[in-house]
């Protein structure tokens, strides 16, 4: 297929346009690139649009001639989002059902939305499923589900649609970001010996970046069918904080034999959140087993620190969404 990827300069869209490419597709790598576009290479089968969703003829533009597309971009994170609610709302919302109406006119023929966990909010159940109540806590969530709705509304014959859930996405990336859980952990623990952890009991769902991104590669292959209007958690491991510091410290410490033991200091925190996501129905729906774990992406981000990959990993914005964020000024193209 010919497969346009919004916020394909982005963490998990780094990885992803190289798995599309592999796999045959053809790829348009559309996205502002707030973050720059270092981790796109070029190849011949690789368009780089540098666009901004907010500007509809310019995604029409790029969209044309596209069977599928596969919509990543948006503010990325609560403390991102906050930092300029109006810019998030009109990237992560006000722009997504003129840009899905774009896509339908532009004759393509699937769309797959990465929405959030997030959407679920707070919940005590033993095991988050994709029937629990949506209860989004923020704006970044709220937007999310909201997109959910507006795309199940806009779906017709001949325009398959799809929302995948993801967990926290951790490991490395050619545009790696450290502000999230098991990358922060994990950045800390190499580079200060020590990691804090704030309460500790809350339950954290996690994938790594290469199963989500082949993931969506096999949502390109499989029947319409059987993807059409569907709504898919996408975790692998469910873990406390407290979990993933040990796991941590074990395999820093592994890795790098003979530097002093990794410190774990426990804080109070009033923020206990904590939820439990089931991902079975995509198992049993489309037979969709992540294949690695998260220590894997903790091996994998030490190995890319021992490469020198992430130099300047406790300082540099580019690692941080919300420290590159407000060096943005934005106004639709």
């Amino acid at each position: 297929m010919k497969v346009l990827v919004t916020g394909a300069a982005g963490y998990v869209g780094c990885v992803l346009v190289p798995k599309l490419l592999e796999a045959g597709h053809d790829v348009v790598a559309y996205d502002i690139m707030y973050y720059g576009d270092e981790g796109l290479k070029p190849h011949p089968r690789l368009l780089t649009v540098k666009g901004d969703l907010r500007d509809i003829p310019a995604y029409a533009a790029a969209v044309k001639g596209c069977e599928a597309v596969i919509h990543l971009a948006c503010i990325s994170n609560d403390p991102s989002f906050e930092l300029d609610p109006a810019l998030g709302k009109s990237i992560n919302f006000d722009c997504f059902e003129p840009m899905v109406l774009a896509s339908q006119a532009a004759g393509v023929k699937r769309f797959i939305y990465a929405s959030s966990s997030s959407v679920y909010g707070v919940s005590e159940s033993s095991n988050v499923d994709e029937a629990h109540p949506l209860k989004p806590l923020t704006d970044y969530s709220k937007f999310k589900a909201m997109c959910e709705e507006v795309l199940a509304r806009l779906k017709k014959p001949g325009f398959t649609a799809c929302v995948i859930r993801p967990a926290t996405v951790c490991g490395w990336s050619p545009r790696t970001r450290l502000d999230l859980a098991v990358n922060i952990l994990t950045n800390l623990a190499v580079n200060t010996g020590k990691i804090t952890v704030f309460g500790g009991s809350q339950k954290r769902p996690n994938i790594h970046i290469d199963d989500i991104s082949d993931l969506y590669v096999e949502l390109l292959a499989l029947p319409a069918a059987k993807i059409d209007g569907g709504v898919w958690n996408a975790g692998y491991q469910n873990h406390t904080v407290a979990d993933l510091a040990k796991m941590v410290k074990a395999i820093v410490e592994s890795e790098f034999p003979g530097r002093p033991p990794i410190e774990i200091v426990t804080s109070p925190t009033d923020d206990l959140r904590s939820y439990h996501v089931s991902s079975g129905k995509i198992t049993r729906d489309l037979g969709f087993e992540p294949k690695r774990t998260v220590e894997d992406a903790i091996r994998d981000l030490c190995r890319a620190f021992k490469a020198g990959k992430l130099p300047g990993s406790l300082t540099d914005p580019r690692y941080f969404n919300v420290k590159i964020m407000k060096g943005q000024a934005a106004p639709a193209a």
